[in-house]
């Protein structure tokens, strides 16, 4: 992973926390797939793809979330779930885009929830 990959998953990272959620794991990884943090808020398990970028000449960071990119952390979270033992229908899917300057300072934070629905 990249500089501005790791300060991305960092910030969302300390964003979700100052939003009280609880982060269980960063990083999750298995052969099928990448989830870059699990979270839990009001009983829900929240897989958060994290993407972050410096300008917007290859596009908003956002927009490097597409279908395929979504099955494959459906399919993490399932297998999370499995591994976890996790019974609870409250699951959902993520997406931080997180903006930045040449000197590191976010722009824009943004925070997408449930983008499965």
């Amino acid at each position: 992973m990249n500089t501005v990959g790791k300060q991305g998953e960092t910030d969302a990272y300390n964003y979700l926390r100052k939003k009280h959620y609880s982060i269980l794991q960063r990083n999750f990884r298995s052969r099928a797939a990448e989830i870059d943090i699990i979270a839990k808020k009001d009983n829900t398990y929240i897989f958060v793809e994290v993407k972050a970028r410096i300008g917007d000449r290859m596009g908003k960071p956002y927009e490097a979330v597409n279908y395929r990119k979504i099955s494959h952390i459906k399919l993490g979270a399932l297998l999370y779930s499995k591994l976890h033992t996790i019974t609870s229908q409250k699951l959902r899917i993520d997406v931080i885009s997180i903006e930045y300057n040449a000197d590191m300072s976010i722009t824009k934070l943004q925070h997408f929830e449930n983008v499965t629905s």
